[in-house]
């Protein structure tokens, strides 16, 4: 990130208010390039760094992305440490420089598999930009969407054993104020990268109402303008909410 703030000059569109992001294809970049596989993670870093400088500049109040599944666990144990060690090495680097852009930091998804300095770093990082409120950028990882609906409802559960709830008051309301980012709103525009057209667990609940935006372009190639591609194809999207064309129109005439 640069060392001074950006101006934020937010483009004259709609923009979403929560960007999510799976950030697909760092091991077919760097297969193409002859190179290990560590080498496309590491080059995929610089890209999270630019979606976060234009992020500031346009305005935008959050930004989620997808670092590493429940299922990566499943990946060969080398590339497993030196995504670990990458992963360590990045907070080291970058909080500072975020903390400095007014950048919350938060990690999302159970810790308890990684190592007990990478847990330390993580909550040090979250300590540090806590009170920060210019953009809120969320990192998942070990995360999965079935098992934040999972430990959701393993925590009301377990407030119904206690007698501090009765079952009848459990809604959609109340199980998503136990959900990961259930402070945030919820993800306006959701991006993947790679060329794959799924979201492979991630955040399922969340992503109920969201705009889904698929290219082929691989994460390290994703610049500034891809990203202005995706939030272009987001502005020009009527969102319903299941609501008739007519309807949104007549709000939108209201306000």
């Amino acid at each position: 990130m640069p060392a001074s703030q950006p101006p934020r000059s937010q483009p004259s569109m709609v923009m979403p208010r929560h960007v999510a992001i799976i950030m697909d294809g760092n091991g077919r970049w760097a297969r193409q390039r002859r190179m290990p596989r560590i080498a496309g993670h590491r080059a995929g870093v610089k890209s999270v760094r630019r979606v976060l400088e234009q992020c500031l500049e346009y305005g935008i109040e959050a930004l989620t992305v997808f670092a590493f599944s429940t299922e990566n666990w499943r990946r060969p144990q080398k590339e497993v440490g030196l995504l670990m060690d990458l992963f360590l090495t990045s907070l080291e680097r970058e909080v500072q420089r975020l903390h400095q852009h007014d950048v919350r930091v938060r990690i999302i998804g159970d810790r308890s598999r990684f190592p007990a300095k990478l847990q330390n770093r993580i909550a040090e990082a979250e300590r540090l930009t806590a009170g920060n409120s210019a953009l809120t950028f969320t990192i998942a990882a070990n995360y999965g969407g079935r098992w934040d609906i999972t430990q959701a409802v393993r925590r009301l559960a377990e407030s119904v054993e206690r007698g501090e709830l009765r079952a009848g008051q459990i809604s959609e309301e109340l199980l998503q104020g136990y959900l990961e980012l259930a402070d945030l709103p919820e993800p306006d525009l959701f991006i993947r990268t790679g060329g794959e057209q799924r979201v492979s667990n991630f955040l399922l609940w969340q992503l109920a109402y969201t705009e889904f935006y698929f290219t082929d372009t691989l994460w390290p190639d994703f610049d500034k303008e891809s990203f202005l591609a995706a939030t272009e194809s987001f502005a020009a999207r009527e969102r319903r909410f299941g609501r008739t064309s007519e309807q949104v129109e007549r709000q939108q005439g209201a306000q």
